[in-house]
């Protein structure tokens, strides 16, 4: 399933979504970094600005001010870069959001490599890892600017912490219509039979062409997942298809390590063991330059997938098995 339309930024979506939600409730509240322009908070801003908080380069502050916010019943968004929503202000996130359950929306922008030229200081490829880690925090990527759009509309509803991933660049769209709700967070763009090509955010229209190259340059039939919620994973969804599959290859733009990758190594382990191959990045900082070149740099591409596909085949006919179960004689 690809979308048609212009390419636009999921970041944008998140400012338009976010200014639709001031509108709808009084109790949106936004808060900001001194990075609005860059998150699209700024939109907000300018219609309602005595709802909007612009705590300058306090990323800390900001999480507590939220905090205080949602305990007397606003529904605080905070923006700023994935790099110091999660990392200068983890401890803020961890014990005044996360651990008194409080519906703060942190709305990270600017993540992974594809935001370019500001180079590794910048570039947060650990976000997904940290936020997944964290107890009652959920965690959402979504694939493009429909997408982000609805999940930013249908975080109001939910009382739960929520990390919302967002980027920089103009990327395809990937749903012409997307669900009123994101439901269980995964859903199969394209059926296939070989192998499952299981992907998030920015990668997730790579994941598409890459199952059309292998397609075209290999006879492979490859079905492709967009996972949008990373926590809690759709289990039954990446189960389903690793069952019919026999072998899969995971790709997020963030390290493998924590992220995507482990999310779907872990209900496979558990549930239904087959060769879980990853796209992602390594043991590795990013680097400077154009967001292209960067995912050029580390294989983020559609290209560096149906490589990486193509390895994991090779291991189908020795390992894939039916679903275990318990025989007889035990």
């Amino acid at each position: 399933m690809a979308g048609s339309g212009e390419p636009s930024a999921t970041r944008n979506a998140y400012g338009a979504a976010l200014l639709e939600l001031g509108r709808d409730h009084a109790e949106v509240v936004a808060l900001d970094a001194d990075l609005s322009v860059s998150t699209q908070s700024a939109k907000f801003g300018a219609e309602f600005p005595d709802r909007f908080f612009n705590v300058g380069a306090a990323e800390a502050n900001m999480m507590s001010i939220a905090c205080g916010l949602a305990a007397t019943g606003k529904r605080p968004y905070c923006s700023t870069f994935a790099i110091f929503a999660t990392g200068r202000a983890y401890d803020q996130v961890r014990l005044g959001i996360a651990h008194n359950e409080l519906p703060v929306r942190i709305a990270a922008s600017h993540g992974g490599v594809s935001l370019g030229e500001d180079g590794a200081s910048h570039q947060m490829i650990e976000d997904i890892a940290l936020m997944r880690a964290m107890p009652r925090m959920q965690v959402i990527v979504p694939a493009d600017y429909n997408q982000a759009y609805r999940v930013t509309l249908d975080s109001y509803t939910d009382d739960a912490p929520q990390y919302l991933r967002f980027g920089r660049p103009a990327t395809p769209v990937v749903y012409d219509e997307v669900p009123a709700e994101i439901g269980d967070g995964a859903d199969v763009l394209r059926e296939g039979s070989d192998v499952s090509l299981i992907a998030c955010g920015h990668m997730v229209w790579r994941a598409l062409e890459a199952a059309d190259r292998l397609q075209s340059e290999d006879g492979v039939s490859a079905e492709v997942v967009n996972v949008c919620v990373i926590k809690p994973i759709d289990s039954q969804t990446v189960l389903d298809s690793i069952a019919k599959t026999g072998v899969a290859v995971t790709a997020e733009e963030h390290r493998i390590v924590g992220g995507l990758s482990d999310a779907v190594r872990q209900v496979a382990a558990e549930r239904h063991p087959v060769p879980i191959f990853a796209v992602g990045m390594g043991d590795e900082f990013g680097v400077s330059g154009t967001g292209e070149a960067c995912m050029e740099h580390f294989g983020l591409t559609a290209r560096g997938i149906a490589d990486r596909a193509r390895e994991a085949l090779l291991l189908k006919p020795i390992v894939s098995h039916p679903p275990l179960h318990r025989p007889d004689w035990i």
